[in-house]
């Protein structure tokens, strides 16, 4: 007898069965979407004050941070940052929480600053009922959906069989992305063929490598596998050129995605092309330098409040990420306009003038890839004045392209800097398949 497990929920009876409640978060979870403009003003203010007292009576590392047990007013909360949270997570859990009774995982590091978070079970749940509302707007269902993911994978015994069994209950192919040579693209091309694929879901600048090698043999996906309806792309920038050409060689619309395991999703890209901001189970504030909010349509850092989370305080939680919201914006439906960067990719110039790592990127990326032989490359800055460029192409650059992306710094940017181009096999990935695309060593 043939069981066909994809008529099974498999993916809901795993989080039901791991004590994740799952009925009442989707419950929750549509309310808060119904809710009216007044109504929601009143739950935003009631969580936020909430979340604050909760932990200013159950968490010593909170009441520490904020040197006091009584909420006065939002305003004059400290900002929690990264360099707050290394120490153990022991010290940092509430009363009645732990290790066993909440959800605990690590973060990537991709801000250079990693580490152990928890989430109590009703909050983790939350999570995946915002991720499961997200991802319906696009016709995809976690329980019967097939994706094809573009993920790191951890590569000792025991935690890679788990990921590959959650990935068996959640309808997933993954792909390992540490090494996509050509011949490995290749295999990943044969998989399309012969799977029923409805999504792609995964890093980038992995997704990015797979369509210019789609590019280079001159097929689009949807050709080779019709049951191919959309493609989420996350964890590293989209650039517009990118998503042109996914969608060009997909054949399918690209939908960017912005989150933080300790958080949620934080943005995704709704049905009117907008960067729709998660305000259902978080609180987002962009502030500038004095943790003042700037007004729409201002570039400040990312600060965000986890409205559920008891286990552990995400309260004006600065991530590390430098962003604007959407003048258009609502309490209710924030906007994000623009996603910058991380607060530590900022180069500081000889000038005196600081700017951020990926303005180079953007500069260098344009020029560097008009022949479409430069696969993926990044930047890092060395010294004051010196950055070495690396990159993985077919051919080296020609003194005309390198001419090009000094004219074009120094209109950008300013005169005199020095750079170095090194042409690579492949680039160095972190431990979890992620590629940084600018990184300062000074």
């Amino acid at each position: 007898m043939t069981y066909h497990f994809k008529m099974f929920p498999l993916f809901d009876l795993s989080l039901q069965l791991n004590n994740f409640p799952m009925k009442e978060a989707k419950s929750e979870l549509r309310k808060i979407v119904a809710f009216s403009e007044k109504e929601y003003e009143v739950f935003i203010e009631n969580k936020k004050q909430e979340i604050v007292n909760f932990h200013l009576q159950n968490n010593p590392f909170y009441q520490e941070l904020v040197d006091s047990k009584e909420y006065k007013n939002w305003e004059n909360l400290p900002v929690l940052n990264k360099q707050n949270l290394q120490k153990p997570l022991q010290e940092r859990l509430s009363k009645g929480y732990s290790t066993k009774n909440s959800y605990i995982n690590k973060t990537s590091g991709s801000s250079g600053t990693p580490f152990i978070f928890a989430k109590d079970k009703y909050c983790h749940a939350l999570t995946w009922a915002s991720n499961i509302y997200r991802f319906g707007w696009y016709g995809i269902d976690f329980n019967t959906s097939c994706q094809a993911r573009f993920y790191g994978i951890p590569m000792d015994f025991i935690g890679n069989k788990k990921e590959r069994f959650k990935d068996f209950l959640s309808h997933r192919f993954r792909f390992s992305i540490f090494d996509l040579s050509d011949a490995v693209l290749e295999k990943i091309l044969k998989k399309f063929k012969n799977k029923k694929f409805d999504y792609i879901n995964g890093y980038t600048s992995s997704i990015v490598l797979f369509a210019k090698y789609l590019q280079k043999k001159n097929i689009v996906l949807t050709t080779i596998c019709p049951s191919l309806k959309v493609c989420m792309v996350t964890s590293e920038m989209l650039f517009e050129d990118d998503k042109i050409l996914l969608e060009k060689q997909f054949g399918v619309p690209i939908i960017n995605e912005y989150g933080a395991s300790e958080l949620d999703l934080i943005a995704f890209q709704n049905k009117e092309g907008q960067w729709q901001v998660n305000s259902e189970t978080l609180f987002i504030e962009i502030l500038d330098e004095n943790n003042k909010v700037v007004p729409n349509g201002n570039s400040g850092r990312i600060v965000i409040t986890s409205l559920f989370n008891k286990a552990h305080p995400f309260i004006r939680y600065d991530i590390g990420d430098i962003g604007i919201l959407d003048e258009k914006s609502t309490l209710q439906k924030p906007i994000l306009k623009k996603l910058i960067g991380r607060t530590n990719d900022v180069a500081v110039l000889p000038s005196g003038k600081k700017s951020p790592g990926l303005t180079f990127y953007y500069v260098t990326k344009s020029i560097i890839e008009d022949d479409g032989k430069v696969k993926e490359f990044v930047i890092k800055q060395t010294k004051i004045d010196s950055f070495e460029i690396e990159y993985v192409s077919e051919v080296e650059l020609n003194l005309e392209q390198i001419k090009k992306i000094k004219k074009a710094i120094e209109l950008y940017l300013e005169p005199d800097l020095n750079f170095i181009f090194i042409r690579k096999d492949s680039l160095e990935r972190g431990n979890r398949g992620k590629l940084k695309q600018f990184k300062s060593m000074l």
